[in-house]
């Protein structure tokens, strides 16, 4: 896995309710218990460490992202493209 996928993973399991020994990559987020609030502080906290934007719905921020491998590829994603930016 990946240093970002682990650092994504890390974030959500600090946002997640309840006990999930561990998260997998296709867990859906609605089932790990994120609620709206939740997920509005897990896009902030991913665009804070990684210093990337992720365009979602703050009012619908459960539904830009359906599962854990989901939000781990479109943050893989924007690093990659500001990493390329900066060459």
């Amino acid at each position: 896995m990946t240093d970002v996928a682990s650092e994504v993973i890390a974030i959500i399991a600090s946002k997640v309710r309840g006990d999930h020994p561990k998260i997998e990559l296709n867990d859906r987020l609605e089932d790990l218990g994120l609620e709206s609030l939740d997920a509005v502080e897990m896009i902030f906290a991913l665009e804070e460490k990684f210093d990337v934007q992720i365009p979602f719905n703050a009012n619908n921020a459960r539904t830009e992202f359906d599962t854990v491998g989901e939000v781990i590829s479109a943050v893989e994603r924007l690093v990659d493209d500001k990493e390329s930016r900066a060459r």
